[in-house]
């Protein structure tokens, strides 16, 4: 989205989080009547089915990104700005691929299996790789039709940002036998 702006709107400077922050705002602030919002989101985002769904937007979002080539092994590197934005397109692509990796294999894993995954630093570089997803959920959130698909969403998110800056992830989960963190 923050692409998309910047070439449509060159002269206006804007970081991916402020955008995130004004549509967050115009969403929730009901500016727009649904009708208004989904003519919009077809506007936006060019779909071979003009009657999509917000259901159907996972599946989509999938098939584009399928195409996404990930072949390019560029280490994740924040600006010299204090800002910490990412700097270079093709990381971004690798990361939404990343991203939606562990989203659907979230999805397809119960919740009793789900590995764990450890505590991050709050170093620079790991708060950008935080900011550069957090633009990207808005897609999946909105077709999240319960508690669930939201949980798994943001569980996915959560193992995007620990593969992408190459944390530990433990590959046994709360069925071995490990104690919760909720109490019994």
């Amino acid at each position: 989205m923050h692409l998309l702006f910047a070439e449509l709107e060159p002269s206006v400077t804007v970081t991916e989080q402020n955008l995130a922050d004004r549509v967050r705002y115009i969403l929730r602030s009901n500016i727009f009547d649904d009708a208004k919002l989904e003519r919009l989101r077809r506007e936006a985002v060019p779909s071979s089915n003009e009657n999509a769904t917000a259901e159907d937007a996972v599946p989509q979002v999938a098939e584009q990104l399928a195409h996404v080539d990930t072949t390019v092994n560029t280490p994740v590197v924040a600006d010299s700005n204090d800002d910490g934005t990412l700097v270079q397109e093709l990381e971004i692509e690798q990361m939404r691929s990343t991203l939606e990796e562990a989203i659907m294999e979230t999805c397809s894993t119960p919740l009793e299996n789900r590995t764990r995954l450890p505590r991050v630093a709050l170093s620079k570089r790991n708060r950008a790789v935080v900011r550069a997803l957090n633009p990207m959920l808005g897609t999946y959130l909105e077709a999240s039709r319960d508690l669930c698909d939201t949980d798994s969403i943001l569980f996915g998110a959560a193992l995007a940002v620990c593969r992408i800056i190459g944390a530990k992830v433990s590959t046994t989960g709360l069925a071995t036998g490990q104690s919760s963190a909720i109490p019994v």
